[in-house]
């Protein structure tokens, strides 16, 4: 088992439509009508609302076109907020054709006003090359626009960018900055991520019951490989009290959200009982789920299982395959396993140069087992090579004897 630290980078797909909407949303019968008149008249904020209106179909019929229309009337007179959401409306090609070039051209108008949620989109686009050319450095730049206004994805997506040295000089301590700023507000990856630092000890001092908490808060809020991590905790012992049946707890909702090691680590659990009854069957399910997706360690533990009948029908073919699997991918205990499979000839036919061939795989990565079993097979075979000569010898030496005694029987003259 080992802990999972590599970052989560928070690139959220585009934004709703925000205040507008939130506003428009209170609208209806009479002080629509009322809105209509202010908006005809040409007040902006009154367009753009009821552009909001229009796109989410709060009090009147949704129609992408008319929310189009009033929010490039309120646009055109510099509403910031609607010149976001004419950005989305062109980004998402919705009441007009898709065109990431306007987008960008409506995002860069309200952001350069200092809306954040603009100038986040524009970090995004900046970052993933989404109708401009990728350049990180202008990412860092917008991100950092939104990020001092306290827009939590733009200080996570900082975070990671410092960490990661991605168009700024790498620095775990701006880093770890950004994460706390996000992770105070709740986010999830940000706090996943502060307990990586606090783990590693990267930009602020290690503090394994710090990594912990900030695990905590983020697998309450259901991410992953917070959830993965922690159960990792619990299962050493590591800034929490060593609990093996929370390990199982947090592994199983890691595992419920499809995560491979998390799988693993419970077929381990149900295999040995740690922290659960044990149970074999479930050890084979969560065992064959990660095998299916190529874990090798579980691919070799599943050819074990096979290979000795525990929580499914003894298979030695089987067995044969989940240890080739893992061999291939290069798990020592696989290739010891596979080259003992073929020394012995258990569920596949015997081979002697199979089998020397994985236990010195195996051996070469430094397995005690696969260099005892090479030493022991080598005098094994050097025996067998011995005895063969040794009967052939005796053969021969028998059938002299025997030709000897035939002609020595034999009178003269016959």
């Amino acid at each position: 088992m080992r802990i999972r630290l590599a970052m989560v980078w928070m690139v959220l797909s585009l934004l709703a439509y925000g205040d507008a909407l939130a506003s428009a949303s209170k609208t209806s019968g009479q002080a629509l009508k009322q809105l209509q008149r202010a908006a005809e008249q040409g007040d902006a904020d009154a367009q753009n609302n009821l552009g909001a209106a229009y796109a989410g179909g709060e009090g009147v019929a949704k129609d992408e076109l008319e929310a189009v229309k009033w929010f490039k009337a309120a646009a055109a007179q510099g509403h910031r907020e609607a010149q976001y959401n004419l950005g989305l409306a062109y980004d998402r090609g919705e009441g007009v054709e898709k065109d990431e070039a306007k987008a960008l051209e409506y995002y860069r108008a309200a952001a350069a006003q200092g809306y954040m949620e603009a100038q986040y989109n524009l970090g995004v686009a900046y970052i993933e090359g989404e109708g401009v050319a990728k350049d990180e450095g202008e990412a860092a730049k917008w991100f950092s626009l939104a990020a001092a206004q306290g827009y939590v994805a733009a200080q996570n997506n900082l975070g990671v960018m410092y960490s990661q040295g991605l168009g700024v000089e790498r620095d775990a301590a701006k880093a770890a900055e950004y994460y706390k700023a996000a992770a105070a507000q709740g986010a999830a990856n940000a706090q996943y991520n502060l307990g990586v630092f606090y783990a590693e000890g990267r930009g602020v001092a290690q503090d394994e019951a710090k990594a912990a908490e900030y695990y905590k808060a983020a697998a309450a809020q259901g991410h992953r490989e917070a959830q993965y991590n922690l159960g990792l905790a619990y299962d050493r012992g590591e800034g929490v009290e060593k609990d093996a049946a929370e390990a199982v707890k947090w592994f199983g909702l890691a595992a419920a959200q499809g995560d491979i090691e998390a799988h693993y680590n419970l077929g381990v659990f149900y295999a040995e009982g740690l922290g659960v009854a044990k149970d074999e069957a479930k050890a084979v399910e969560h065992y064959g789920i990660a095998a299916a997706q190529g874990h090798a360690k579980a691919q070799n533990n599943l050819g074990g299982m096979y290979a000795k009948g525990h929580g499914v029908a003894k298979d030695e073919a089987e067995a044969v395959k989940y240890f080739r699997q893992a061999a291939e991918q290069g798990d020592a205990l696989a290739q010891n396993n596979l080259g003992g499979m073929y020394a012995k000839g258990l569920g596949v036919k015997k081979d002697a140069a199979e089998a020397v061939k994985w236990f010195e795989a195996a051996a070469a990565q430094g397995n005690a087992g696969a260099q005892d079993n090479l030493k022991r097979y080598a005098k094994d075979e050097k025996s067998k090579e011995k005895l063969k000569w040794r009967l052939i010898t005796i053969g021969v030496v028998g059938a002299v004897l025997f030709l000897w005694r035939r002609i020595k029987k034999k009178a003269p003259g016959e």
